[in-house]
């Protein structure tokens, strides 16, 4: 372990990077979903499926890294390493080892439990570093995730011309360049410490401290909306403009999700002004008004929507990094890695519903009058979140 207080000037970017880089395999499968579609014949509710399978993947992989203690246990930069190995590893799968929908299912389902070992493993390695800042370091691994998530939409619009299996390997080689340089480059932080074991038994007391309760019931009805909405950004591009080709389709809802990078950077300064609580609201209000109002979206001109649906990207997870802080500033210290474990489980378990809810409706409906579900998560957010803003 390294004695050493003052993070070197570099540490911060590489991680960011490769937060980047290794999350760009959350969405690989739904960026190139057209072509498998074609390819193998995948059912219309394939989109559901996909997204699914990933969350799945990474609720058991979460679960299983807390129960092992992996990144407590070992180095968190190999762990790290590791994990955008096999995640990568089986991303490439896709087009090379698959043979219909169940492999491809089976694929997605791996390469989420390794995310597990990616996103809140980079993020525990920002906390071994940094302390005051934390905040603010934590604003930009989110952003680093959002733009992770929307960057193989804006690979398969740069490679619109190749095959989409060039998708998956630019993904899967960008995963293995993050592990390395982390591995090369970030040493164990000076502020890492032993946590505690997952404890299934605290859960229940936990969740009866009314601060920590509201919390996660906000950083729940926040996830409901979350991952649906980015699953469907294409989907619903689509349904408004339908003379767009699927290059163009994939570079606006490169910027539509990307935008939720902005949107957790900059809430993250705010917050240093106004406290977490305050920020949390204010973006789950604003996505939950568009929510709400999205059937009356697609009467708009195209400029308005499209000014409207970049809105939405900027605040669907720019309240993300405040609920992560509020969740944990309300967990009681000797059970945090328990309840930061169970509530981030809960929060993508809850994603499958409403992706799959979305699905169901928008394959009856159209997603033009099946969106207004997403509310459903912010309403719960909302009404959870207003106790907390004695915390600001």
């Amino acid at each position: 372990m390294t004695n050493q207080l003052t993070p070197p000037q570099y540490t911060l970017p590489v991680i960011i990077f490769a937060q980047f880089t290794g999350t760009s395999l959350w969405f690989a499968g739904n960026a190139v979903l057209p072509d498998l579609q074609m390819a193998y014949g995948l059912p219309g509710g394939a989109l559901g499926g996909l997204t699914s399978a990933v969350q799945l993947g990474f609720i058991a992989g979460t679960l299983l890294y807390a129960i092992l203690m992996l990144a407590d246990r070992f180095s968190p930069s190999r762990v790290f390493l590791f994990s955008a190995m096999l995640g990568a590893l089986f991303n490439l799968g896709i087009g090379v080892v698959t043979e219909g929908y169940a492999s491809i299912l089976a694929l997605r389902f791996l390469t989420g439990l390794f995310l597990a070992g990616i996103y809140p493993v980079g993020m525990k390695i920002a906390a071994d570093w940094y302390a005051a800042d934390l905040g603010k370091a934590l604003g930009y691994l989110v952003g680093a995730l959002v733009l992770g998530t929307a960057f193989p939409h804006l690979l398969r619009f740069t490679a619109a011309e190749v095959p989409w299996q060039r998708v998956m390997q630019g993904t899967s080689f960008l995963a293995v360049m993050g592990g390395l340089l982390i591995w090369w480059l970030i040493p164990d932080g000076p502020y890492l410490r032993s946590g505690t074991a997952f404890k299934p038994a605290a859960i229940f007391a936990i969740f009866r401290i009314p601060d920590f309760r509201a919390a996660a019931l906000g950083y729940f009805g926040h996830m409901w909306e979350l991952y649906a909405f980015w699953a469907f950004v294409p989907v619903i591009l689509l349904a408004r403009f339908p003379e767009l080709l699927p290059a163009s389709t994939a570079l606006v809802a490169f910027g539509v999700i990307g935008m939720g990078a902005l949107g957790c950077i900059l809430g993250g300064y705010w917050s240093l002004r106004t406290g977490s609580a305050k920020v949390a609201y204010a973006m789950l209000l604003i996505s939950g008004l568009l929510c709400l109002a999205s059937p009356l979206l697609f009467q708009l001109p195209g400029w308005a929507f499209t000014a409207l649906l970049f809105l939405w990207g900027f605040a669907v997870v720019g309240d993300s990094p405040q609920f992560s802080t509020l969740v944990a500033r309300n967990a009681p210290p000797e059970s945090r890695g328990s309840a930061l474990t169970i509530v981030n489980s809960i929060g993508f378990a809850v994603t499958i519903f409403s992706i799959q809810g979305l699905t169901f409706l928008s394959q009856y409906w159209g997603i033009s009058s099946s969106l207004w579900i997403l509310f459903l998560g912010p309403a719960l957010g909302l009404t959870a979140t207003r106790r907390l803003f004695r915390l600001a």
